[in-house]
């Protein structure tokens, strides 16, 4: 597999194919600036277009299908939430050999933010908990809840438990697997959730959000977007922040224990199986997996 890919099927995506997916869909936009986006994301590929537009490409098959989910239903969410979202501006179609739909939208300015840099970090758990509220708070259309049935965040954690138990096998020797068995053991054995599903943004972490001046400044990346359990927007409580954020997080959010432990269990189900996968492509990924196992296990 080449260095910069992280799939043994990758798409090929470079700067002069998105110069003439732009040229030739999207003339009004041709002659602006093209320049790669460095991220750690793992589905899709990121360029600037000129200083106000961004191009949104998947990287893999499994992430054509958020092309469309983001296009019909982010234009819709945005402006109930108290957080700038990307909204899509257009869908190009697939050409000059790439096979899949893909994005422009909005540039928002904004780094990812580290718990070391944010001027408060119970601040920003405290903006981000009123983000997830709003979400779950917006009515989820019949429409969504059978579109959106195919994607796997928010679903119940039982349907994970192969692939996570695959993961700590395959890490044995690197952490202790007794205890993050018992920690995914005890999130398998939480009360389910009950309630109606919700809109879950489903990847809640460092490199889908934005910060200026040490403050949340916005949410990116609604590929994992869904309607499910509430615990999926958990995992960024032992992801990016720390004990003290991680209370005030878990307190604006008013979840309740069994909530709180299928939530764990998602952070730690999520770091466990990028590991393996991601072990010699993506370093951030793995250092920030090898964080939150230990932040999972410090907690539990």
């Amino acid at each position: 597999m080449p260095k910069s890919k992280m799939h043994a099927d990758e798409f090929d995506i470079d700067t002069p194919l998105v110069g003439r997916l732009v040229a030739t869909q999207f003339p009004q936009w041709a002659g602006l600036a093209i320049s790669p986006v460095r991220s750690s994301g793992t589905d899709n590929a990121m360029f600037r277009l000129g200083n106000e537009l961004a191009v949104r490409l998947p990287r893999i098959g499994w992430a054509v299908g958020s092309v469309h989910k983001e296009q019909r239903w982010l234009p819709m969410l945005a402006p109930l939430l108290p957080l700038p979202i990307p909204v899509p501006l257009a869908q190009g179609e697939p050409g000059e050999g790439y096979p899949s739909p893909w994005s422009v939208c909005r540039w928002l300015e904004g780094e990812n933010p580290t718990l070391e840099g944010l001027r408060e970090p119970s601040e920003a758990a405290t903006d981000l908990a009123r983000f997830v509220v709003a979400l779950q708070g917006i009515d989820v259309p019949g429409e969504a809840l059978a579109g959106l049935s195919g994607f796997s965040r928010g679903v119940p954690l039982a349907q994970r438990d192969e692939s996570t138990r695959e993961a700590i096998t395959a890490l044995h020797g690197e952490l202790d697997t007794e205890a993050v068995t018992a920690v995914w053991e005890a999130a398998l054995h939480a009360p389910a959730w009950q309630g109606r599903g919700v809109w879950v943004h489903g990847d809640l972490q460092a490199g889908n959000l934005l910060a200026r001046n040490g403050r949340l400044s916005a949410v990116i990346d609604f590929g994992g977007l869904n309607v499910g359990d509430p615990a999926v927007e958990l995992i960024v409580a032992w992801n990016l922040f720390d004990a003290p954020s991680r209370r005030v997080y878990r307190a604006v959010l008013g979840v309740d224990e069994a909530t709180w432990t299928r939530g764990r269990g998602w952070a730690l189900s999520v770091a466990l199986i990028a590991l393996p996968y991601y072990r010699h492509t993506n370093p951030a990924i793995v250092a920030a997996s090898w964080q939150t196992i230990e932040a999972v296990l410090s907690d539990a």
